[in-house]
């Protein structure tokens, strides 16, 4: 063996048969023909930053972002294809994640940018003031 596992036939592959680590435990809760996407999130002190890996998109066609009641969600779809001699190989799929945004995030001021098969979108999250008021208590 040249250092490639073979995979035994009937068998399904080693990202298939261990699929629910990505997704959750088996009949968890994925929407059926979408795939995961792997995400890094990061809360500074006045915004959320959500990077997710994206190659082969392209971002003006294949990626649609949305946010509904402070929930973002981020849908991408990939298609390619490789021709060689004797064979075609198609590789496509739709990707899907749904990320709950911090409390007071502004999702409507979102904004995104992908570069280098990284899309990154950043959501102001302004500091809550908040207006800390003791409340005597009466003895009746």
């Amino acid at each position: 063996m040249s250092g490639m596992i073979e995979r035994l036939p009937g068998w399904p592959a080693l990202p298939d048969l261990f699929g629910w680590v990505e997704t959750g435990f088996p009949g968890g809760h994925t929407v059926p023909g979408t795939h995961p996407i792997r995400i890094e999130e990061h809360l500074g002190d006045s915004t959320y930053v959500l990077r997710a890996e994206l190659p082969g998109v392209d971002p003006a066609k294949d990626v649609e972002i949305s946010v509904t009641e402070g929930v973002l969600v981020l849908r991408a779809q990939r298609t390619s294809q490789t021709a060689a001699e004797h064979r075609t190989e198609f590789r496509y799929g739709t990707f899907l994640r749904s990320v709950r945004l911090p409390a007071g995030a502004k999702g409507e001021e979102a904004t995104a940018e992908y570069k280098d098969g990284v899309l990154t979108i950043t959501v102001p999250v302004p500091e809550e003031k908040t207006d800390t008021r003791t409340i005597p208590v009466r003895h009746v």
